[in-house]
């Protein structure tokens, strides 16, 4: 009975014993497949386009001055009336065209010192504005405005408040080409890193996708916008 009980421990004792064994190879290989999966690598990619401005806003800001408050305004229509006349020979629809209220001032009563001075009373400033996916055709006929001159009408120098824009608003239609494009270079860096490196690349850990900027691609040609993004992923390595 004794030699039975005895053979019987040794049996168990050497499965134990393996057990034991089998568990620490377990845990010393997860150990270095965890610690493996700790080394990264942290990658930007670029996209950059330039596209056409599909948008164009045109202000054309025209300044009168009178004295007599009613000559004023039967000259700012026949002024509105023939730029908005220039415009249409452009090309360009009334529901492209709008007019701002006239903006009138009264040096007398806003107390400009002594009015006396002042060769008119009345001055004012009226805009019109062309909002239109007509870019090139805004583009043309800004360099036609001299004929404008040519009719005693000048437009004002652009502030801040009436400079011409061109907006890029199509973004969506080139977005997935831009992620795609931005995240094959971000991969191409990451590969030669990993090469560098005597590494392989894993798969994506963690990524994230930067905003998208829209700027002029330069002050002399506001129509043409540069499109950027930049994409910042993080890649497993392994040996």
């Amino acid at each position: 009975m004794n030699t039975k009980r005895t053979v019987e421990a040794t049996i168990l004792g050497a499965f134990l014993c393996m057990g034991l064994i089998i568990l620490g190879y377990l845990l010393s290989s997860g150990a270095v497949r965890i610690k493996g999966m700790d080394r990264t690598v942290t990658v930007k990619g670029l996209a950059e386009r330039e596209v056409q401005a599909n948008i164009a806003i045109w202000p054309l800001k025209f300044n009168e001055a009178n004295n007599d408050l009613n000559q004023l305004y039967s000259e700012i229509q026949r002024k509105s009336e023939l730029i908005i006349d220039f415009l249409k020979k452009n090309g360009f629809s009334d529901d492209e065209i709008s007019i701002s209220q006239p903006a009138i001032l009264d040096r007398q009563v806003q107390g400009y010192g002594d009015a006396s001075k002042f060769k008119f009373r009345f001055t004012a400033s009226t805009t019109i504005t062309v909002y239109t996916e007509k870019v090139f055709n805004v583009i043309e006929s800004m360099k036609k405005v001299v004929e404008l001159g040519k009719q005693g009408i000048a437009i004002s120098g652009q502030d801040y408040q009436n400079r011409s824009e061109f907006l890029f608003t199509d973004l969506n239609r080139i977005k997935p080409e831009m992620i795609e494009e931005a995240t094959k270079n971000a991969r191409k860096s990451a590969t030669k890193f990993a090469k560098d490196s005597n590494s392989k690349l894993g798969k994506i850990k963690k990524a994230s996708q930067g905003q998208f900027s829209i700027r002029n691609r330069d002050s002399s040609t506001p129509h043409i916008k540069k499109v950027r993004v930049v994409s910042t992923i993080e890649y497993y390595l392994s040996d």
